[in-house]
């Protein structure tokens, strides 16, 4: 079998998806794509590209180290990305030749079932209870929120209290039992850090989420020692070296390794089994689209340390266009009771509708995520 084509789609609302042809009519999928970076990694796809044709596909582990390490300079958002996309599509083109889930490569898998939360609030968190009490009827057992707006180095208690009162509503309307995620999403300085997370411990979150910037990995260390909430953070990481030192110094509690991003099914299954040596768990990071959140679905099947998966339906992004709407079998993202039972088709399982695929593309999309500024017109985090 040989690879003979490698075609991109840059769809609604922000994703880029990849179809790999081979010569014996076996297509795979991945989606390659850095949120906000889109026509870069794809550029990056196409670069590698000519290294691709005439390969086996199924010869996964040579085509990933050929990629990472057949250029002087490695590593990194873009090149993980690219190297993401390929890796799930090459993963889905061997399920499908051999006729099983991809997880069924990977040691079979370990759990029947994949718990899931979903997402409330938006990016400026508001109508977190009603956003909560609305999963919760649906069946879920566990929801994430952004914890601030803008947070300055120094900010005021307000701020505090905001989302102090915030996460009280929330746990009040909910109940005890339901699972609360606060994502901080490297908005807050370690100083607010600090304070925020001990004043929300009383109301018991599942986690707090990228309390601090990917750069400040040193002052986790300070913060691990200072709450009793389990720390997540990772999606901006981008393979198992960028990992090594959270590891190593005990500064995280679960790992968020995102499949479109830090390598593909390849790179975080190995990183989970790192992981979990160290008794870390893994709950892979994931607001995009179905080829993504089905590769996420194949490590979670056969990774001991998985926890629980994010997934986009319902997130503010897809308002437009969501992960199903690119399925001609939607029904294999329906969740019951906040679980999402494995899939047994071959390869991902996605069956993706190239028609609609290719019409979307036509009109493509240009998304950027937004320039907050702090009260003083300085940049802030988003």
């Amino acid at each position: 079998m040989k690879i003979t084509k490698l075609e991109l789609f840059k769809v609604a609302p922000r994703w880029l998806f990849l179809k790999i042809s081979t010569d014996e009519g076996i297509c795979g999928w991945g989606e390659p794509v850095l949120e906000g970076r889109a026509e870069t990694v794809r550029q990056a796809v196409l670069e590698v590209a000519g290294q691709l044709i005439g390969k086996d596909p199924r010869r996964i582990e040579d085509i990933w180290h050929m990629l990472y390490r057949g250029g002087f300079y490695r590593g990194g958002g873009i090149l993980m990305s690219a190297i993401s996309g390929i890796d799930q599509a090459l993963w889905d083109i061997k399920g499908k030749w051999l006729g099983v889930p991809v997880y069924e490569l990977l040691g079979g898998k370990c759990r029947e079932k994949v718990k899931v939360y979903g997402w409330i609030g938006g990016d400026r968190p508001s109508d977190a209870v009603a956003g909560a009490l609305e999963r919760k009827t649906a069946g879920y057992q566990a929801v994430k929120m952004n914890g601030t707006t803008e947070t300055g180095y120094i900010d005021s208690y307000d701020k505090i209290d905001e989302v102090v009162e915030r996460m009280a509503a929330v746990r009040e309307a909910v109940g005890k039992d339901f699972g609360i995620g606060i994502d901080f999403h490297g908005r807050v300085h370690k100083s607010m850090a600090r304070i925020l997370a001990k004043e929300l411990e009383p109301y018991r979150p599942m986690f707090i989420e990228e309390p601090l910037l990917p750069e400040n990995l040193d002052e986790l260390k300070t913060l691990v020692h200072h709450t009793t909430i389990p720390i997540a953070t990772g999606e901006r990481l981008y393979s198992r070296w960028d990992y090594k030192r959270l590891f190593e110094e005990g500064l995280v509690d679960i790992i968020q390794p995102d499949l479109s991003h830090a390598g593909g099914i390849t790179e975080v299954k190995k990183l989970a089994a790192v992981a979990e040596s160290y008794d870390v768990a893994v709950a892979p990071h994931c607001p995009l689209g179905p080829i993504a959140l089905a590769s996420c679905f194949a490590i979670d099947a056969c990774c001991h340390n998985a926890v629980i998966q994010e997934q986009s339906l319902g997130m503010q992004f897809t308002e437009e266009m969501s992960l199903t709407d690119y399925l001609k079998n939607p029904e294999m993202f329906s969740y019951e009771n906040g679980y999402m039972k494995l899939t047994e088709g071959a390869g991902l399982g996605v069956d993706i509708n190239e028609e609609l695929v290719r019409e979307m593309d036509r009109k493509g999309h240009s998304w950027k995520n937004p320039i907050w500024r702090n009260e003083d017109g300085s940049v802030a985090e988003w």
